[in-house]
């Protein structure tokens, strides 16, 4: 709501100019009172997105079938290419704006205000970690949420709808619900199996010894059945959902707080931000340390007076029963405010560290 307009021009702009594929519209919610981007892309948009991420996409059956990196120059060999609502899930359309907003670079010796970005480096991941953008995230599709609701939410001893739950909600979140499913199944077993020694083991120690030891071998040959069945299951899951033989990611850009002096990086060639080991380690044992072990001390310490007040308090027998409490009731206010204290500590360390 404090964001003042040549901030939006300035960010609008480079969208406009460095993403042309984005469709954009600024509008400024009444109630928050903040301004919000709401960005999306054309059906050919997307299809050069595609190609450029190497999306992998079904192909039709006549030309091979299986899973391939998407490319412009054959779209026609892949399923329902000719369907704009049934190519790209979701999901996937969501990964390619994500993609090309996170990859909007700044060029040299570009900045905003006091902001200033080296060359290369992408500009809304730096403002978001600054706090001029408040938060990057796409929105719900009420349509497909109704459908899941019906047929996941709502329905009863039905199987998971996984392929609507991996095209609405991404792959992560389908191969969790997945492995969920498949480990409540599986855990009918032990379930059943411990219910009948409970119910016909005899209350004498040797019954119960075997017992025990049966259900321990039981145990340890359901485990390791459990995990193969489940390599299997989880590569069906990943191979039909195109991540079974997906190349290893790139080298990630560096985390926006990352702060240091530029340099030409030896590997790359390019400019970078660089923090030498030992500065690091010099702040790890002259700062990181002392600051870590005065808290441990200062909580032993507030805890050993807390114990000897509790005594001194139970050693009265004239005080009044209300005020025997109070020692617990200053503990648990000292827990309280340690908490709040050690995390914005933890916090200071890390991004000095």
């Amino acid at each position: 709501d404090s964001t003042d307009d040549h901030t939006l021009l300035w960010l609008l702009n480079h969208i406009r100019l460095g993403i042309p594929e984005l469709i954009v519209q600024v509008r400024h919610h009444k109630h928050t009172r903040v301004y919000a981007f709401f960005v999306t892309a054309t059906y050919e948009s997307l299809l050069r997105g595609a190609d450029e991420i190497g999306l992998r996409k079904p192909v039709k059956a006549e030309f091979g079938g299986g899973m391939r990196s998407f490319s412009c120059e054959e779209d026609y060999i892949y399923e329902n290419i000719e369907s704009e609502l049934e190519f790209f899930s979701s999901q996937e359309r969501q990964n390619i704006i994500r993609y090309w907003l996170e990859n909007l670079r700044a060029k040299q010796g570009e900045s905003l205000h006091n902001i200033h970005f080296l060359e290369g480096q992408p500009i809304i991941p730096e403002l978001a970690a600054r706090g001029v953008v408040q938060q990057l995230f796409p929105l719900h599709e009420q349509r497909i949420l109704r459908r899941l609701m019906k047929s996941w939410v709502q329905a009863v001893c039905e199987a998971q709808p996984l392929d609507d739950i991996c095209d609405y909600f991404g792959v992560k979140i389908a191969m969790y619900f997945a492995w969920l499913g498949f480990y409540t199944s599986a855990m009918v077993y032990p379930a059943v199996l411990g219910s009948i020694l409970y119910t016909f083991t005899d209350s004498d120690q040797t019954s119960q010894d075997i017992s025990c030891v049966v259900f321990a071998i039981f145990n340890v040959i359901w485990a390791t059945l459990f995990l193969e069945e489940w390599k299997r299951r989880g590569a069906e899951f990943a191979y039909k959902w195109g991540t079974l033989d997906t190349p290893a990611e790139s080298i990630e850009e560096p985390r926006p707080q990352f702060r240091g002096v530029k340099r030409i990086s030896p590997v790359t060639s390019t400019e970078e931000f660089y923090y030498p080991p030992w500065k690091r380690l010099l702040f790890q044992g002259l700062v990181s340390l002392p600051v870590c072990l005065t808290c441990l001390a200062s909580v032993f310490l507030l805890m050993l007076a807390c114990f000897q007040l509790q005594e001194f308090v139970l050693s009265v027998p004239e005080l009044p029963r209300l005020l025997r409490f109070l020692p617990k009731i200053i503990l648990a206010v000292i827990v309280t405010a340690c908490d709040e204290l050690y995390k914005k500590v933890a916090l200071w360390l890390n991004d000095m560290g």
